[in-house]
C-alpha cells in the first residue's frame, strides 16, 4: 500500500461520512475514486474497502438518524430485505465483472443521480 499522508485518508473518511449523514447514501462515491488515488489497492479491493468502510458508517448515520427523528420501519423494511438480497447477489456476482464496467457503471450512476437530482421539481 502507498504510503499516504493521515491526514489524507482522515479527511477522506471525514467526506465520505458527511456524505453520508447529509444525503443517506453516496459515500462510496467519495470512496472508491480517493481509495483509487490514495492507496495502490487493486480495482477489486477498492471496492470491496470501500463497501467494509461504509457500512459502520452507515450504521452511525442510522443512529444518529434514528435518535433525531425515528425511522419507519415499516416503509423501511421490504427495501431493506431487497437490498440485503440484492447485495448478496452483488457480492457473488461482482468478482466476475470486470473492473472497467464496475467503474463506468459507478459513474453512470453518479451522473444520472446528479442530473436527476438537478432536474427534479416536487410535484411533478
Amino acid at each position: 500500500m502507498k504510503k499516504p499522508k493521515y491526514a489524507g485518508l482522515v479527511l477522506a473518511g471525514l467526506g465520505a461520512g458527511a456524505v453520508n449523514g447529509l444525503f443517506g447514501a453516496g459515500g462510496g462515491m467519495v470512496l472508491v475514486p480517493l481509495l483509487s488515488l490514495l492507496t495502490d489497492l487493486e480495482d477489486q479491493e477498492v471496492f470491496s474497502s470501500s463497501i467494509a468502510i461504509i457500512l459502520p458508517i452507515c450504521l452511525v448515520s442510522l443512529t444518529v438518524s434514528g435518535l433525531q427523528s425515528g425511522i419507519p420501519w415499516s416503509a423501511a423494511l421490504p427495501w431493506l430485505l431487497g437490498s440485503a438480497a440484492g447485495g448478496v447477489l452483488a457480492g457473488f456476482l461482482g468478482q466476475k465483472i470486470p473492473t472497467v464496467w464496475l467503474h463506468q457503471g459507478l459513474g453512470i450512476l453518479i451522473v444520472w443521480g446528479g442530473l436527476r437530482y438537478l432536474c427534479w421539481k416536487p410535484g411533478l
